[in-house]
């Protein structure tokens, strides 16, 4: 599911490159913050070892989601004020990774 939000998120930046590289950079550094995230949380959920009980289970999930989103929340302080990002070109590679999550989620859904 990863390697499809990178194809999405690197057809993103094509997309963006009509308004420059800095633009194009933008889209793959936003859309990188949603995989990051993603990664983090697969990681603490799936990662490790066995693990018994359904608390511990919640605990995992609800670690690796707090990891996601502050690692998402960081990240779009450091690209938009730190580094003064274009914010569309951001959020667009942001909702394109998310996009293509949801989208890989639905298909396999059905397959």
């Amino acid at each position: 599911m990863l390697a499809w939000q990178v194809v999405g998120i690197l057809a993103c930046m094509v997309g963006f490159l009509a308004q420059g590289r800095r633009a194009a950079l933008a889209a793959g550094l936003g859309g990188c913050l949603i995989v990051l995230g993603t990664a983090l949380m697969a990681l603490r959920v799936f990662g490790g070892g066995q693990r018994f009980g359904a608390s511990r289970a919640l605990v995992d999930m609800v670690v690796g989601m707090v990891l996601k989103w502050v690692v998402i929340i960081a990240g779009l302080y450091v690209l938009l004020a730190r580094w003064q990002m274009p914010g569309l070109a951001v959020l667009a590679g942001m909702g394109t990774a998310m996009a293509v999550n949801l989208m890989a989620l639905r298909f396999k859904e059905q397959a």
